[in-house]
């Protein structure tokens, strides 16, 4: 009964943080609500007793990707409105219809084939985590500290990247002064050039 209502709850809870994420206009607003939905589908790992995954969820999507989906949204003038292109409204509602027939497809085929079994191999006697630990800090030691190291170089690079100072704030400046400052800049490049 627990893991009944559980496993609705995060389901309501992950729809919607995602459908916030699609529809609203604030990128701060969608990042956060990103975020949010990336925890809650940690949830369904917990509860099927993945820890290790759910943790993984956590640690990963909700905190680097999010930590790079936020670092890119600094480069960005978030405080204007998005003007966005409608394209055809037939073909929108066809790869709506589409895309949901699809979704009730894939989720109803186990419930009508008797054929889908899940196996689940495990070492007697050790959890999810020691197994994955075991592996990646034995076989797969070398790649994994490689990784680490490019990591730590890519984000050294992108605080040096971001810690250059811009000329001007487009914030603060309407669309005729912003045009002007590009303008001045590629005189001044051609000169220097």
């Amino acid at each position: 009964m627990f893991e009944a209502v559980a496993f609705y709850l995060f389901a309501f809870l992950t729809i919607l943080m995602f459908f916030i994420t699609v529809t609203t206009s604030q990128a701060l607003h969608a990042l956060t609500a990103l975020a949010a939905g990336m925890i809650f589908i940690s949830a369904f790992f917990f509860m099927l007793d993945a820890d290790f995954l759910g943790a993984i969820q956590i640690v990963v999507y909700s905190g680097a990707v999010m930590a790079l989906y936020a670092f890119g949204m600094m480069f960005f003038d978030t405080t204007r409105e998005i003007k966005e292109k409608q394209g055809n409204n037939y073909i929108v509602a066809g790869l709506t219809i589409l895309s949901a027939i699809l979704i009730v497809l894939i989720f109803a085929a186990p419930m009508i084939t008797e054929s889908v079994t899940a196996l689940y191999p495990m070492t007697e006697g050790v959890g999810n985590t020691q197994e994955v630990g075991m592996v990646l800090f034995t076989k797969y030691l070398i790649p994994f500290e490689v990784a680490a190291v490019m990591l730590l170089v890519a984000m050294i690079a992108g605080i040096v990247l971001a810690g250059k100072k811009m000329d001007l704030s487009m914030t603060l400046m309407t669309d005729a002064e912003i045009e002007e400052a590009k303008k001045e800049k590629e005189r001044n490049s051609r000169i220097f050039s």
